[in-house]
């Protein structure tokens, strides 16, 4: 099966999808999906071509990703959080020659690409786009998904049809049937969002409701009205509904699902008490498409990120690549038909990340108990998930070193209430300079997504380093904590 033959498993007057007051049926979901198909193909968009799409949640959105797809062209979602710099290195780095977008993009340098309103996209009439040949390979690129990269540039992960269409049927976890309502709630260029929230609601022939823009508020009136039974959102989400919903608010919710980083047991326990349901959880990541683990609907075990998913191996290993015995920890190791293919345009981080034996090394800490429950501990990166958002510090230092008058810098994740974790940035200053923090805030601003930024903005006299010259990340964020009591 190919990514876009999903949405045939809907029946053709069932609905698909719920937009602001549209409400398509599946066989109107697949005509939409024609008219983008057709235009593209007028533009001369052809298999392996690269098309961007950097918009919010929404219908067209939908249109657009599975008429690329119905071409055998390669789907590259944008975060629309992202700033033009960073925009245009991945429009750059991926070959996009044609974007579709809610809003008219700028950028600083002149770009080889032609920006369509993704609204208005498939209203002309083109002529049909031929079938896809028939030994077209489900092991042929579908999307590339950019993640943050740990040496300043992002990374893209290439996922084929074969690597979406596995982790999808590995969500039938979920147990979603044809009568079920979806809320998809987290930007849909998430892959987290993608698989689990949209393709998989196709794949049992659910309804996807779609919320363009997250409010907390409209969150909870709209699982109220539109009676919603699956939520799938991150650690934040239900911490801020928790306190605004009222039990009778989610009376139709069926299943709750967090993912994006780990589940806070505070979060979890002040949840049951007020609506008397636990939340499942699941940990994955892009370069998995992104399911791992997964706690089955039913089974929920509060603190474990769920069950190895069918198909799947994973190891468990300590720094020699042995692995550890059940209980103790070790760097989760995993394969299986939904890791990727590799990076796109980067065999060194491909190599990196995954061995010759197929293995994908994911750099996070886990283990596993007596009953097959996997529980994730720790991350060997230093990667800091804010609001279900991913922030690499390297990229962010990067910039920061481009701020006149910065000497060293070290980000650092440290701990908030509602976001989970925020960015605190530590700098020393070149002699003789001054740095004015809320200039480089704003420069920061200017050049990084906005939940990239850190937070705080600590000044240090001087920076410490290991003995082999290494800035001291570990010492700065206990001498931080000290402070702060």
């Amino acid at each position: 099966m190919l990514v876009h033959e999903i949405i045939n498993n809907g029946r053709e007057e069932d609905i698909a999808v719920v937009d602001e007051g549209r409400r398509i049926t599946y066989a109107q979901l697949k005509q939409g999906i024609k008219k983008y198909r057709n235009r593209l193909y007028e533009l001369g968009i052809r298999q392996s071509d690269r098309v961007g799409i950097f918009s919010r949640n929404s219908l067209e959105f939908i249109y657009a990703y599975f008429a690329t797809t119905s071409l055998g062209a390669i789907n590259v979602p944008i975060n629309f959080q992202l700033s033009s710099r960073e925009t245009a290195y991945i429009i750059q780095n991926a070959g996009v020659k044609h974007l579709l977008t809610y809003e008219p993009l700028t950028f600083e340098e002149e770009l080889n690409v032609v920006q369509h309103d993704i609204a208005t996209f498939g209203d002309a009439d083109s002529p049909d786009a031929p079938a896809l040949p028939a030994d077209f390979s489900a092991d042929s690129p579908c999307v590339i998904i950019y993640t943050s990269g740990t040496t300043g540039n992002p990374k893209g992960a290439i996922l084929s049809h074969n690597n979406l269409v596995c982790n999808t049927r590995q969500c039938e976890v979920f147990k979603c049937r044809r009568d079920c309502r979806v809320l998809c709630v987290l930007p849909m260029y998430h892959c987290f969002e993608w698989t689990c929230a949209v393709l998989n609601t196709f794949y049992r022939g659910a309804a996807a409701h779609v919320m363009r823009v997250f409010k907390p508020k409209d969150m909870v009136d709209m699982v109220r009205e539109q009676q919603i039974t699956d939520i799938i959102a991150v650690p934040s989400i239900f911490k801020l509904v928790t306190g605004l919903a009222k039990p009778e608010d989610f009376k139709s919710v069926r299943f709750f699902m967090s993912g994006g980083t780990t589940l806070p047991d505070k979060i979890v326990d002040e949840f049951k008490k007020k609506f008397g349901q636990p939340i499942a959880e699941g940990y994955g990541l892009s370069e998995a498409s992104p399911a791992v683990f997964l706690t089955p609907h039913g089974e929920e075990r509060q603190g474990s990120c769920g069950k190895l998913l069918a198909g799947t191996e994973v190891r468990l290993v300590d720094e020699d690549g042995n692995d550890v015995a059940q209980g103790e920890v070790g760097e989760v190791w995993v394969r299986g038909g939904q890791v990727m293919l590799g990076y796109w345009k980067n065999p060194q981080a491909t190599a990196e990340t995954l061995d010759e034996h197929g293995w994908l090394h994911t750099g996070d800490v886990g283990k596993v108990d007596e009953d097959g429950y996997y529980y994730i501990v720790n991350r060997i990166k230093e990667l800091i998930i804010s609001m279900g958002e991913n922030i690499y510090p390297r990229e962010v230092e990067e910039v920061v070193y481009q701020f006149p008058g910065i000497k060293d810098a070290a980000v650092i994740g440290v701990d908030d209430k509602l976001r989970g974790q925020v960015g605190a940035c530590f700098f020393e200053v070149q002699d003789g300079a001054k740095v004015d923090t809320r200039e480089l805030k704003k420069f920061l601003q200017k050049n990084l997504a906005l939940y990239k930024v850190p937070r705080e903005f600590h000044c240090l006299e001087e920076i410490p380093r290991t003995s082999t010259g290494k800035i001291a990340k570990r010492k700065i964020l206990e001498d931080y904590l000290a402070a702060k009591g």
